[in-house]
């Protein structure tokens, strides 16, 4: 990132992590306290095993933070060798974790989990907007997060350079193919949605062909969501538009040849895929016994 952005979680980051926890430790990790003394300390290194743009690093260390205070072990250090956004190499140490054994190994998976996850969404991401550089496309993202991990997904994606399409359903009025068949058209959905939606939210309509763009644009939406249209298509709508309102291409973007899209003059680029398929980065914890 150009600006370093600091992510700043709060009661629903810890809220996440804490479930995590749960979910994975159970009643206790029983490997660990089975065969680690109760005040062995271990070291640990982050190892990245591919190259990729780095992202979570707040997060796996508040993981350590909030699983040291439940076990009583509050002396866990994190030393930082790189920050969120930074681009990193195959093996290169991206941090260091020094404290007692059993609670850097009872968190070693929901941290690395975590780091992983959302290291490949930033990855992906910074890929999709190298590939529109030189244009004046953005890459957004969607609603198409997993269930509980929107906060930290659409972080990711501003780690890797995108931009946040809506958070929820609150935050904007996107009318699309459902809705428009249930209001009975794009100009009765529009017209109704200027009536009771307040005045600050802008309304965008998803759009499959030049008639209903038309539609859209005599109805006044502001943005314009040009839905599978091919980049013929979308150059058509382009110059159809000419500035009325701003267009979005979307509809299998993670599959097409983004700077193919983004030459076409479209204003934003969606993707679902950035935070539904992003692979996991391949990187790895390596502990080594203190006692």
């Amino acid at each position: 990132m150009s600006q370093k952005e600091k992510f700043i979680g709060g009661d629903a980051l810890d809220s996440l992590i804490r479930t995590a926890l749960r979910e994975d430790i159970g009643t206790g990790d029983i490997t660990t306290l089975s065969v680690i003394p109760a005040d062995a300390r271990a070291y640990g290194r982050y190892i990245a095993k591919e190259d990729g743009v780095l992202c979570g690093m707040d997060i796996a260390e508040r993981v350590y933070a909030l699983l040291g205070e439940e076990m009583g072990e509050t002396d866990v250090h994190f030393t930082r060798h790189f920050e969120d956004g930074q681009p990193f190499h195959k093996g290169d140490v991206l941090a260091e974790v020094e404290g007692n054994a059993i609670t850097l190994l009872s968190g070693e998976r929901v941290g690395l989990n975590l780091m992983q996850h959302l290291s490949g969404i930033a990855t992906l991401t910074h890929r999709a907007v190298s590939a529109v550089s030189g244009t004046n496309a953005k890459i957004v993202d969607t609603r198409k997060t997993t269930p509980g991990m929107r906060v930290i997904e659409k972080y990711a994606v501003r780690v890797g350079g995108g931009t946040n399409h809506r958070f929820n359903l609150a935050d904007g009025i996107l009318i699309k193919d459902n809705h428009i068949v249930a209001a009975g058209g794009i100009t009765e959905a529009v017209r109704a949605a200027r009536i009771r939606a307040p005045h600050t939210l802008k309304i965008e309509v998803e759009v499959e062909n030049e008639a209903q763009l038309l539609e859209a644009l005599e109805a006044g939406a502001d943005i314009i969501m040009l839905d599978n249209m091919t980049e013929e298509e979308m150059a058509h709508a382009v110059a159809l538009t000419n500035g009325r309102a701003l267009l979005e291409a979307s509809g299998n973007m993670g599959e097409r040849d983004l700077s193919k899209v983004a030459k076409t003059g479209v204003d934003l680029i969606s993707i679902g895929a950035l935070t539904h398929s992003a692979r996991a980065m391949d990187i790895s914890l390596k502990f080594s016994l203190k006692r």
